[in-house]
């Protein structure tokens, strides 16, 4: 369900807060792709996707929060969303352990072909690999890759350089090949 730009926005509160019915609108348009696919990636649950980005233009609003320009306002709400997921994906691991603890769970998945299986695997370890990053450099390249965000809007929104950033994704890169290759070596799946 999509956030509904009439429900109890009245023109009388736009006026209130200095910001336009269009101009959130715009901004909801143009922004929340970007937040879903952020928020999808950390979560991996397209409703708390969702549910995350609705809540940060829920907060926007709520807060009658004014910025210089339509990109200030568009960082701001990738760094909320991006903290809400990362907490939302941390409540959801310590979840899942205490239900594996008290129930014993199985947690093999059924196999349904080859093909299936190796497309899952490999699935599993990128993102377990991606996992295994340090959040600094775990987090530009969720932004760069998943969010399909440039360099410097990546930079603005976390407040560092446009340069910062670009190391990061370099180290961020390399890292997640040697932990892919050093995995691939230790199964012994390598064939040379």
């Amino acid at each position: 369900m999509f956030f509904n730009m009439n429900d109890g926005v009245s023109r009388d509160d736009s006026a209130r807060t200095g910001v336009s019915i269009g101009e959130f609108r715009r901004l909801y348009e143009t922004v929340f792709p970007i937040l879903f696919r952020v928020a999808y990636r950390i979560t991996s649950s397209e409703e708390a996707a969702e549910d995350l980005c609705q809540e940060a233009f829920f907060r926007l609003h709520e807060k009658n929060m004014v910025f210089p320009s339509p990109d200030e306002a568009k960082y701001w709400l990738i760094r909320v969303v991006k903290n809400a997921a990362l907490n939302y994906a941390k409540r959801k691991v310590r979840e899942r352990r205490a239900y594996q603890r008290a129930f014993r769970e199985d947690t093999r998945k059924e196999e349904t072909g080859e093909s299936i299986l190796l497309k899952k695997e490999t699935r599993q370890e990128v993102l377990e690999a991606l996992d295994k990053l340090p959040e600094n450099l775990r987090i530009v390249l969720i932004l760069k890759e998943y969010g399909e965000l440039n360099y410097k809007e990546i930079g603005r929104s976390l407040g560092i350089s446009e340069g910062n950033v670009k190391v990061r994704v370099f180290r961020a890169r390399e890292r997640l090949t040697g932990i892919l290759n050093a995995e691939t070596f230790k199964d012994g799946a390598h064939v040379s």
